[in-house]
């Protein structure tokens, strides 16, 4: 039975990996900083789908938590989906230094150890899978949170590039704004954000796991999205900032 490691597993969009792999018969190691939710999540899982979860409780800002899901990737798993991450409310100049390097070693740092940790063994098998969850955000510019998005997308098709022929995929994931806890744990108002934009995780997900059997580098889910990623790309990069600070957090 094929297993996935899931990060940031207790809500979201990582949850929703969780339900989606639980689902479709695949074992699990959950891993996130609450034990508790971990483990209440792991039993719903379990009694839902009848898989084995195991639960790694693990903080992956800081060095140990970070070795400690570096080794077990060592051991082998199919399916690895790099989720955990967080926002600011505020701007670069606003947000204290410590905090913005706290968010690039979970988007950035914690992606790369943990991408690499888990591909040796995959490469051995010439079978297996890597989702970065990055963001409609790495197409824009804002601050330093659009900035670690756009390096997790540049890493996963680099990454992707790299590896092909081995049988190994990895695919940047990159979402726009989805119902979840996320925005309000970071503080943000969204009230303004209009209805048609927002997504729910379980579609983004079953997007997700169709583009990662298409062999697609990056997934873009919903057509919405796609014009905006797509405009983004595009449009001279000041036009685009303004448009961000327009659409996203006060």
């Amino acid at each position: 039975m094929p297993t996935a490691l899931v990060t940031g597993a207790t809500a979201g969009i990582g949850a929703a990996f969780a339900r989606r792999l639980a689902a479709d018969g695949v074992s699990l190691v959950l891993v996130a900083r609450d034990r508790e939710r971990l483990a209440s999540s792991a039993e719903a899982l379990h009694k839902r789908y009848g898989v084995e979860v195991e639960t790694l409780p693990a903080d992956l800002t800081l060095d140990e938590g970070l070795a400690a899901v570096e080794e077990r990737l060592r051991s082998g798993v199919d399916l690895l989906v790099n989720n955990a991450g967080f926002g600011h409310r505020a701007g670069f100049l606003d947000v204290p230094v410590a905090d913005e390097l706290r968010m690039l070693r979970l988007h950035c740092e914690a992606v790369l150890r943990l991408t690499r940790a888990a591909l040796p063994s995959m490469i051995a098998k010439e079978r297996g899978y890597v989702v970065n969850v990055a963001s409609v955000a790495a197409f824009f510019t804002r601050g330093t949170y659009s900035a670690s998005k756009a390096w997790a997308v540049n890493f996963s098709e680099s990454a992707a590039a790299e590896l092909a022929g081995t049988g190994v995929r990895v695919m940047a994931l990159c979402p726009g704004f989805v119902r979840t806890e996320f925005h309000e744990r970071a503080g943000m108002d969204v009230s303004g954000i209009p209805r048609f934009l927002w997504l729910r995780a379980d579609r983004v997900v079953d997007e997700a796991v169709r583009d990662l059997a298409l062999g697609r580098w990056v997934s873009v889910p919903s057509a919405r999205y796609k014009l905006i990623t797509g405009v983004g790309r595009y449009v001279p990069r000041r036009l685009a900032g303004a448009v961000s600070r327009r659409i996203g957090r006060r």
